[in-house]
């Protein structure tokens, strides 16, 4: 016979009881402790819908307008970032400007894995002389400026794309210019990641029996390997899309980015140089809406790399 006091001890005990958690579940479980990660997801939400949302309310002609009646206006109720050189209202134009700026960063870093995926895992599958091919190749990259890259590739390709009109809404040709070159000239990093990993993974067990069961290599490589690699991509690639925003805002700065009269948070910079002090607007709130976002990535890929960390699961399990 079990007493009632045993009884009710062995209730509580079951009452605690829970299912294990999923990988996901720990995944979630770490993240949210990151603070500075979970601001950084608030902050990226509130840019989104400030950019987004905004265009809603706000037509792109009205970023476009000018009104040089008005130029270099300052804050007031009417222009609530006050007006740039040639009239336009920064308020605005900061709106339909975060909308590319991000599509940018998005697009590119599309680019950039799609290349780092398939030269790393190719290189770190095969091995042998395509391994070192590739990798020689990887390294003739690195040691090439990515800045000078930049400028010289959009110089020379900046104006050869005519005007886009995408979802009712016209894009100069430089943006895809932009788009590509960014993502053509960052995917080395993430290269050498995936092959890494790759060169682990294939001398594993399950990869062995892959082979012994006659499965293709491009099954092993999609289906077994590269599943299993998928966390460092994840947060390489949130931290890239930091880096081709700021790689944006930098040759637009110099006039060689994306051209007006579509508006990027980079472009708006342009010439603001000229009136740090008399019109301290021109740059100060497209430089801060720059600033929040890589912020704000860079602190949502610190909590991702802490998240999936596979000794930090293993701990919190």
């Amino acid at each position: 016979m079990i007493g009632k006091a045993e009884s009710d001890v062995i209730k509580s005990q079951e009452d605690f009881k829970t299912e294990p958690l999923t990988p996901g579940q720990l995944v979630w479980m770490r993240f949210k402790r990151h603070k500075m990660a979970v601001f950084g997801i608030i902050i990226l939400f509130l840019l989104i819908l400030y950019s987004f949302g905004g265009a809603f309310f706000f037509s792109e002609a009205e970023a476009n307008f000018t009104d040089t009646k008005i130029r270099l206006t300052a804050p007031s109720a009417e222009h609530p970032f006050g007006t740039d050189t040639v009239g336009r209202d920064i308020f605005f134009r900061t709106i339909y400007g975060g909308q590319i700026s991000l599509l940018i960063g998005l697009s590119a870093v599309i680019v950039e894995v799609f290349l780092g995926v398939l030269i790393g895992a190719i290189a770190g599958y095969y091995g042998g002389w395509i391994d070192s091919l590739l990798m020689r190749f990887t390294e003739a990259m690195f040691n090439i400026p990515q800045l000078f890259l930049l400028l010289v590739m959009a110089k020379f390709f900046g104006n050869s794309v005519p005007n886009l009109n995408f979802l009712g809404r016209e894009f100069s040709g430089s943006v895809v210019v932009i788009i590509v070159i960014i993502g053509i000239t960052s995917w080395m990093y993430l290269a050498r990641i995936v092959r890494a990993n790759f060169l682990s993974f294939k001398e594993r067990e399950f990869v062995l029996a892959a082979h012994t069961t006659g499965t293709s290599n491009l099954s092993i490589i999609f289906e077994h390997i590269l599943p299993n690699s998928i966390a460092p991509i994840i947060v390489s690639g949130t931290l890239s899309v930091a880096n081709a925003i700021l790689s944006e805002a930098y040759i637009s700065f110099l006039g060689l980015g994306v051209q007006p009269p579509t508006a990027t948070w980079g472009n708006m910079l342009e010439g603001a140089y000229n009136y740090i002090e008399t019109a301290p607007w021109l740059w100060i709130f497209p430089g801060l809406f720059i600033v929040l976002t890589v912020l704000s990535i860079n602190f949502v890929g610190d909590g991702l790399r802490d998240a999936v960390d596979p000794h930090a699961l293993v701990n919190a399990g």
